[in-house]
């Protein structure tokens, strides 16, 4: 992006704000613009601020972080905000219903700083931040039958390719290596990917992923 990343950071414990913070402001081309202790502040500061991404913690005070996502992402006048949850378990019961309120993506808030630097990157550009092992492992968990808000009805317009492209993203490959295992150029696995995001009404390649999953086609595998 030519301008800095502008980045808010929502989270109840003050240590930690200030040291996300500090990772933040120290890193060329991101600026953090706010800290929120709580997700109804993190909902009107966003609204104010419109960070391109904000730090999402997800159990906090007045207002939880999937509702605060929830706010956010629902919000038409905050379509250019994304929200990066961060978690210390990965089997937190509070990402997947984060992810189906519109977050783009979660990490751990073990993650190295590098690493973390390097999601907040990504998700500012539009695309996800999912860890393919443990997104499987969770969603598997959650996406229960029966349970599901999209069902399979919601796959009937896609094509065969379209629905092997949705297989392999739910199984965490990025376009390039979907290139690779379907043998198609890299432009045509794009224009695929941007096909489902506008088909399946989709914010991103993450709700793409949730589904996939509830839609069951991610269980069954490659269509026949």
């Amino acid at each position: 992006m030519a301008e800095a990343v502008r980045v808010l950071i929502a989270d109840d414990q003050a240590l930690v704000r200030g040291s996300f913070r500090l990772l933040v402001d120290s890193t060329p081309g991101l600026e953090a613009i706010g800290e929120a202790g709580d997700g109804a502040a993190a909902v009107e500061l966003a609204r104010e601020l419109r960070p391109h991404v904000v730090l999402m913690d997800l159990r906090m005070p007045v207002m939880d972080g999937i509702a605060a996502t929830r706010q956010i992402c629902a919000d038409e006048t905050m379509t250019g905000v994304r929200v990066l949850v961060l978690t210390m378990f990965d089997m937190d019961d509070y990402v997947y219903p984060a992810l189906q309120a519109g977050a783009s993506g979660f990490m751990l808030k073990d993650a190295s700083p590098s690493d973390l630097v390097n999601g907040i990157r990504i998700i500012a550009t539009g695309e996800s931040v999912l860890a393919p092992t443990v997104t499987r492992r969770l969603i598997a968990n959650f996406a229960r039958p029966g349970d599901a808000p999209r069902p399979e009805s919601r796959l009937v317009g896609l094509t065969r390719r379209e629905q092997e492209v949705l297989v392999l993203i739910a199984n965490g490959l990025s376009n390039a290596e979907i290139s690779e295992r379907l043998v198609i150029s890299l432009p045509t696995v794009k224009t695929h990917v941007s096909s489902l995001l506008a088909k399946l009404r989709a914010r991103d390649r993450a709700q793409l992923v949730i589904i996939a999953y509830e839609s069951g086609l991610a269980e069954r595998g490659m269509p026949a």
